[in-house]
């Protein structure tokens, strides 16, 4: 049985978001971007399938991961790339 909720943190905040929620969408309800653009702009998730790569963030330590194909775990540190 899956938690209610779980605990990650985002670009060193904590946020509590429901079991099963995508990391773009939790860093959607928290107010972060995903990643910069070359000229510092904030970027969001755009297509949600894994195709547009705007959502890429670092996960964990490992850069470039696709958060609109990443379910929320416990503990996750999620950093805009």
């Amino acid at each position: 049985m899956q938690p209610e909720e779980v605990s990650i943190t985002v670009n060193g905040r904590p946020v509590r978001v429901a079991a099963g929620t995508s990391i773009a969408a939790a860093l959607l309800m928290a107010g972060e971007p995903s990643r910069f653009s070359v000229t510092g702009e904030a970027r969001a998730p755009l297509c949600g399938m894994g195709i547009c790569m705007e959502c890429r963030v670092t996960v964990n330590g490992v850069p470039h991961r696709r958060s609109c194909l990443l379910t929320c775990a416990s503990d996750m540190e999620v950093v805009s790339e």
